[in-house]
């Protein structure tokens, strides 16, 4: 903005209408003569005070706080500020937060050499009864102080109902078996 505000400047120097280039470079005409007076605003001057609270912070914090951490920081320091505000001094003065990664564990080995099987339910007709066609899957369950169990679950295809399942905190070939077993124990005493 200071280079528009310096071109303003010099055609005003040159007899031009400051309100005609203000409209026209699109600037405010009185923060153009605010700026002339080289003054700063209140608000300017909280920001300028404000800056170097959020680079310390920042780097207190070693490139982990975002703009809404650092805000709820200032405001423990009896310096608020708001989150938006925060994000927009940050950029002014480049400081990016690194964001960390979010742990997906695999519940598939792609690499293995065992080869591929194809699709056998792709071209088959649908079931007409219960317990001819069980589907399974394997997937992982996010667990609040902890990191997460894995869970294996096999449905009926015809009543699309889970008829057995385990949740174990491995994917080993016993977490599949004993949530087989299950299946079998129930439909066996239906």
């Amino acid at each position: 903005m200071n280079e528009v505000y310096t071109v303003v400047a010099q055609l005003d120097a040159n007899n031009y209408a400051v309100s005609c280039l203000c409209d026209t470079l699109g600037v405010s005409r009185s923060a153009y003569y605010d700026w002339r007076k080289n003054e700063f605003s209140l608000r300017q001057q909280e920001e300028i005070h404000l800056k170097p609270f959020i680079q310390s912070i920042f780097w207190e914090h070693r490139r982990r706080y975002g703009a809404r951490r650092i805000a709820v920081e200032l405001a423990a320091r009896e310096q608020p500020c708001g989150r938006r505000r925060v994000g927009r001094l940050m950029k002014e003065m480049e400081l990016v937060a690194i964001q960390p990664r979010t742990f997906k564990p695999r519940t598939t080995d792609s690499r293995h050499s065992l080869g591929y099987n194809d699709n056998l339910l792709l071209n088959t007709p649908q079931p007409i009864a219960v317990n001819q066609l069980w589907v399974g899957d394997l997937t992982y369950v996010p667990i609040v102080g902890a990191e997460f169990l894995y869970l294996a679950m096999l449905m009926d295809r015809y009543s699309r109902r889970i008829v057995g399942w385990s949740l174990q905190d491995h994917m080993q070939e016993s977490l599949v078996l004993q949530a087989l077993q299950s299946a079998i124990a129930l439909r066996r005493s239906l």
